[in-house]
């Protein structure tokens, strides 16, 4: 688990740089980004074709060529596509492998079949023009910091640039500048750098933790925090899914249109969308940081891979389980991690297993003693009973004790607890 705590310890930020090109640059940046699409789809389209399986490495040599002649991409452009269209291929497979088909049968019971990537029925397809730029190969900061240079299919482009204060730090050498996006809105330009740096603690101290916080991030809560005086802190989560199924219904009437006034409409309310959402996560994971203060071990359910129990949910209730695939948990965890580093704390992730299903008391785990339709978790052994996001943030905070006290590996099997 230190490797856990050290990986969630490194701090991403978005550097959000606006541009300002002239009309030829502007031409020539969506020239480019059109260009780097029609290429994800040729590849996307062979990857399809051949193996969806198959590796960057084997895709770039088979299709390098082909993209840089008809595409007129530059050498790393070519290969960031490859890149670009094997990411997009494994996302989907984990998202299927996580999502499995249910079907019922003709006397009436449901059955689950385990989907994967091979389950398509055509190539994936890159509808909005896009490129992948990599730092120093194409887009470096030139001229003293005060221009950045960009590549194009032509030539490269200086253009001026600003950086809001806020992000300014963030490009001295302490910070790793990655992949960068370049995009346009309502005619403004913009650009996108990732930039990762270690946390400023050198190594996780026990010594230096005040106290053990358990985080359970759900969906009727965005977050139920659970400290080591037994007070919990319940964050709403209701008031936002409300709020994304009034944009869900939008989009639905949009796209049932189909005219292009409409989709720019969309276009525009998807963003909007997602503004808001970040906004809702920084709010979330910035609460957190300072009711707690310096010194507190954040612990939070490692969420790579989870596939979530739509169980917890009304039954027939499908647009709560649409929203439980769509919640941004992942930005959550970063928000949380890099404002807790800047506060002097730390974030620990941990397995999930068995955190919904065990009794925070006697350690029994069962999985029917948590009783969906009630939100509640009743142990039939001790008798115990709290809500059931309470018993999640309970048990995470168990096993952020068990780290602090020298476990590097804290996690919950069955045969342990039964």
């Amino acid at each position: 688990m230190e490797n856990a705590l050290d990986q969630d310890r490194k701090v991403i930020k978005t550097i959000k740089i606006r541009l300002y090109p002239d009309s030829e640059s502007a031409r020539a940046f969506q020239e480019m980004m059109e260009a780097y699409r029609d290429a994800c789809n040729a590849m996307s389209e062979y990857m399809f074709s051949k193996d969806v399986h198959m590796g960057k490495l084997t895709l770039n040599t088979a299709m390098y060529h082909h993209v840089r002649e008809v595409y007129k991409l530059k050498s790393q452009m070519a290969q960031s596509a490859a890149r670009t269209v094997k990411a997009r291929y494994k996302a989907v497979d984990e998202f299927m492998k996580q999502h499995p088909y249910r079907f019922r049968d003709k006397e009436g019971v449901w059955h689950t079949a385990k989907r994967t990537v091979e389950w398509l029925k055509k190539p994936i397809y890159f509808s909005k023009p896009q490129v992948d730029l990599v730092h120093r190969q194409d887009y470096s900061f030139t001229d003293h910091g005060t221009l950045l240079s960009i590549n194009t299919l032509g030539k490269r482009r200086k253009i001026p640039f600003t950086v809001p204060e806020y992000f300014q730090g963030f490009l001295d050498d302490g910070w790793k500048l990655g992949t960068a996006h370049i995009l346009c809105r309502d005619g403004k330009w913009y650009l996108h750098i990732p930039a990762t740096a270690p946390a400023c603690a050198e190594a996780f101290d026990p010594a230096a933790v005040r106290q053990v916080v358990g985080i359970d991030r759900g969906l009727r809560f965005l977050a139920v925090a659970y400290d080591g005086d037994g007070k919990c802190l319940f964050l709403d989560g209701k008031s936002v899914m409300n709020k994304r199924d009034r944009f869900r219904k939008v989009r639905a009437g949009l796209q049932s249109k189909g005219t292009k006034s409409a989709k720019r409409v969309l276009k525009r309310i998807s963003g909007r969308e997602n503004r808001w959402m970040t906004d809702v996560n920084h709010r979330a994971s910035k609460t957190l940081v300072q009711k707690y203060g310096a010194g507190t071990l954040f612990v939070v359910e490692d969420l790579t891979d989870a596939s979530f129990d739509q169980r917890s949910l009304s039954k027939g209730d499908a647009r709560w389980r649409e929203k439980f695939r769509s919640w941004a948990f992942f930005q959550f965890g970063q928000f949380l991690t890099y404002k807790a580093d800047a506060a002097g704390s730390f974030v620990l992730s941990v397995p999930e297993d068995y955190t919904s299903q065990r009794c925070p008391k006697c350690g029994r785990i069962r999985k029917e003693n948590r009783k969906h339709g009630l939100h509640e978790c009743i142990c039939d052994r001790c008798g115990y009973r709290s809500n059931d996001d309470r018993i999640g943030a309970m048990n995470i905070h168990a096993l952020g004790m068990r780290y602090v006290g020298g476990d590097p590996e804290p996690h919950f099997t069955k045969p342990e607890m039964n």
